[in-house]
């Protein structure tokens, strides 16, 4: 049943008034470090609730990044950042509850009125959208642009940074080529009237409405429509509207006039604007958060290992700090295309040379910098067996003598030369490899690096198998969260042969083993979550069986909350950053 606009505005208060009460205060209690609403804060606080709580509306929310977005288009992004991020323009059939804890990780209507219905035979999921969604010019919300976004941004060849899961498992008999190059209307995605829209399915997925929280599901009117350069004008489906954006310098936003609170029970919108400096050195970043000077770090990957000292040293520093952790996993992928890492035994060489402490020590240490690891899966998403294919010796950092074992079995009894690349934005990134290649030294393994920063390393650039190919770049360093809190959620799309992309591709070591993607398969059709996890774990192992992924750490990250920010909340739904879409300031 369509909610009525009283009912959705009582519910938008409710969401509000549970934030507040998750805190046990308002903004008459004071806090340790000035830390203001919500009662006195402690490290780890926002990992369970909500800290400074406050109702109050207006200011401006300031906020930086070391890099570019990868796009604000949100059909065409695929990082964690911005998924959070993007909740503020574009809203999606379904989200993450915004709430603290492992509640955050429960699905919620959000465009839609309610979670996705599956006809009798789940080959088909129905979704109803709310009355009274506008965009900020004022033209009404249809089920036809819901339906439109699907398909520009899986389909199309324009398109290509974001997943494809609705083309896998969208029925396609006529091979639809997208909205920009086939004028055929798309019948897997009806839509019967102006408020409904259906996905037929080829087959069985039982975690579709996980695809319905992608931010690929919101809106996109078709005249608007600018292709690859829509993510310079998007049009807004949220609270807030993008009023410029200046490539790699500045994004700002403010309210969206048409934006009604009665037809959103999900966002508060409490700042006035929001301002995000692009382009920013990360070490400057933590400064000014720690000086005052800006209320978010967007990257959400923690601070820097200077910044870790300063807050970790000072009491009332670590009160406004949480160590969290958000299933997420450090790993190198060995393209198995780039000589000589197309030999197994090399590939073997690489993951028992590996220097796992160093890596864990150029990310913060063993409080910050993460658990060790030794799956792909990590200790905290469904699916994770203990398993430990290549030991890294008791002191983690390699073992030797098995990599030079497996130099002689490859051929390469005196080592190789290899290129490697991670994110020249991100100092930790860059201490880690040198770390790791003065460990490599040790077996005869000659490192040298080719490095990008994260905009071009997600999109066009060490995202483009061509362009591994071409730089013969064998090592790539890449951290990973799960698309949902599935071992399905975390593992497809860096697995499965089917998700290779020419750009924005995940699956950076070019995994194509058909076992893989056939335990895949029977994951997605299979209802029993425990016959499920043991599929998830299988897959894992046979992954490492082919030592294309080395496991460094499950990632750890140390989040710095200013005294100005409010409504601050750990999200494990968006990698262990906080969560975007309830912040304001003092």
């Amino acid at each position: 049943m369509k909610k009525t606009k009283p009912i959705a505005l009582a519910a938008a208060g409710l969401l509000l008034t549970s934030v507040l009460a998750a805190c046990g205060g308002g903004d008459d209690d004071t806090s340790t470090g000035g830390g203001g609403g919500g009662g006195s804060t402690a490290q780890n606080d926002a990992l369970t609730k909500v800290v400074n709580a406050s109702d109050k509306k207006g200011g401006t929310l300031r906020i930086a990044l070391s890099d570019d977005f990868d796009s604000l288009d949100p059909g065409d992004t695929y990082a964690a950042l911005q998924w959070n991020f993007s909740r503020l323009y574009a809203r999606a059939l379904v989200t993450f509850k915004p709430v603290p804890g492992t509640g955050n990780l429960e699905l919620v209507p959000d465009l839609a009125t309610d979670l996705g219905k599956p006809s009798d035979d789940g080959l088909s999921w129905t979704y109803t959208l709310r009355p009274g969604l506008k965009y900020d010019d004022g033209t009404p919300i249809t089920s036809k642009d819901v339906k439109y976004a699907v398909e520009r941004s899986n389909y199309s060849k324009q398109l290509q940074t974001g997943p494809k899961y609705f083309k896998q498992y969208l029925a396609d008999p006529d091979k639809y080529k997208g909205p920009y190059d086939d004028k055929a209307d798309f019948k897997s995605i009806e839509t019967p009237d102006d408020s409904t829209v259906v996905f037929k399915l080829s087959k069985k997925f039982a975690e579709f409405d996980y695809l319905a929280s992608m931010p690929q599901t919101a809106p996109v009117p078709k005249a608007k429509d600018k292709g690859l350069d829509y993510k310079k004008a998007v049009v807004s489906s949220g609270p807030y509207k993008i009023d410029a954006y200046a490539v790699g310098k500045s994004l700002s936003m403010s309210r969206n006039p048409s934006w009604d609170q009665a037809s959103d029970p999900i966002r508060t919108a409490l700042p006035d604007k929001i301002e995000v400096q692009l382009g920013q050195d990360a070490n400057d970043i933590d400064n000014r958060l720690l000086s005052g000077g800006l209320d978010l770090d967007l990257a959400g990957v923690g601070v820097q290992v200077p910044a870790q000292g300063k807050i970790l040293g000072n009491t009332d520093q670590k009160k406004l700090s949480d160590v969290s952790t958000g299933g997420t996993l450090s790993y190198l992928a060995l393209n198995q295309t780039v000589a000589p890492l197309d030999n197994i035994h090399c590939r073997k060489a690489v993951a028992y040379a590996t220097d796992k402490l160093a890596a864990q020590t150029a990310f913060g240490g063993p409080v910050t910098g993460g658990q060790i690891a030794t799956t792909i899966v990590p200790s905290t998403v469904s699916g994770y067996v203990k398993a430990d294919a290549y030991p890294s010796g008791p002191d983690n950092h390699g073992d030797v003598a098995k990599a030079k074992e497996e130099l002689a079995a490859c051929g390469k009894p005196n080592g190789f030369d290899i290129v490697m690349s991670a994110r020249s934005d991100r100092p930790k990134e860059m201490q880690m490899q040198a770390g790791l290649q003065q460990g490599f030294a040790r077996v005869g393994i000659k490192v040298t690096f080719k490095n990008a920063p994260f905009s071009d390393y997600i999109t066009t650039l060490h995202a483009s198998p061509d362009y591994i190919h071409k730089n013969k770049i064998g090592i790539i360093f890449t951290k990973w969260g799960a698309d949902w809190p599935s071992g399905f959620g975390f593992l497809s799309q860096i697995v499965d042969s089917r998700a290779i992309k020419p750009s924005g591709n995940s699956n950076y070591q070019e995994t194509k083993n058909p076992e893989v993607d056939k335990l895949l398969d029977q994951a997605a059709e299979t209802p029993d979550k425990a016959a499920r996890e043991k599929l998830y774990a299988q897959i894992d192992q046979t992954v490492m069986a082919e030592a294309g992924i080395v496991p460094l750490v499950y990632s750890s990250q140390l989040l710095y909350r200013p005294a100005s920010l409010t409504n601050v909340y750990v999200s494990p739904a968006y990698s262990g950053m906080y969560d975007y879409v309830h912040l304001g300031v003092k």
